[in-house]
């Protein structure tokens, strides 16, 4: 009988240790992404953001925009479009989104879908980081090049369901590629993000060209350039809230 208990408790070992394994490279993985951008520390350090740039959504449709950040998980997009101002918001509870050149007079809860995907930007740190506490699964899926450079490839399951593709650069460890499915009206869209031209802002490093691929439906191409980006600066709690 004891004989059959320890090989039992071997094959389970065994069972086991290429689970280990894996979970000590994606820890090791993850800690050679964190460092690359400046480090845990410096990453956790920032409590506010505020972004400017440009985006396009499509031909002839470019916008300015400005995204304030706050944490724990606030969020606020204003973009002008056609000389009105868009507004997309989270507090932490609601999510709500103000489009006046789509005929709405005020503020408006967001479908379920799109506060679904709002609640998950408000994550200034992204889903990488603190992923177990905040609900995400991430499995190490190998390696596979993206354009040419050797990329790890990581599954990302975020605590709402959506399952999404992160690619990190080998050689120097950044994020450099996102792909995933997401839905939209109804639809289940495949989406591509691309991140590039990392510039250091507040000692972290930041991609300023991110290029947009199926987002606003299929075969769709967008981009934005961040211009400014600023760190811990002084923001008003009550702009991600919406009006009463």
């Amino acid at each position: 009988m004891l004989r059959k208990s320890t090989l039992l408790l071997a094959a389970v070992a065994l069972l086991c240790l290429p689970a280990q394994a894996q979970e000590i490279a994606l820890d090791a993985l993850l800690s050679n992404h964190f460092d690359a951008l400046g480090g845990l520390d410096t990453i956790k350090s920032v409590q506010t953001t505020k972004a400017t740039g440009r985006m396009t959504l499509g031909p002839g449709m470019e916008t300015t925009f400005t995204r304030y950040s706050m944490r724990p998980d606030k969020v606020r997009l204003e973009f002008d479009f056609q000389g009105m101002t868009g507004i997309q918001a989270y507090d932490g509870e609601t999510a709500c989104r103000f489009m006046p050149f789509a005929g709405q007079a005020g503020p408006e809860p967001m479908p379920a879908e799109l506060a679904s995907q709002m609640k998950q930007e408000s994550d200034l740190d992204g889903p990488l980081v603190d992923y177990q506490a905040k609900g995400h699964q991430i499995e190490l899926m190998g390696t596979e090049d993206v354009e040419g450079a050797p990329c790890y490839k990581l599954q990302v399951t975020l605590n709402n369901g959506d399952v999404q593709y992160y690619y990190i650069d080998e050689e120097y460890y950044l994020l450099i590629k996102i792909t995933g499915t997401t839905s939209m009206q109804g639809m289940e869209i495949d989406f591509e993000t691309s991140f590039s031209d990392y510039k250091e802002v507040g000692g972290q490093l930041i991609p300023h060209s991110i290029q947009l691929s199926g987002m606003q439906g299929p075969g769709s191409q967008g981009s934005i350039i961040l211009e400014l980006i600023e760190v811990n600066v002084e923001i008003d709690d009550s702009i991600f809230t919406m009006p009463s």
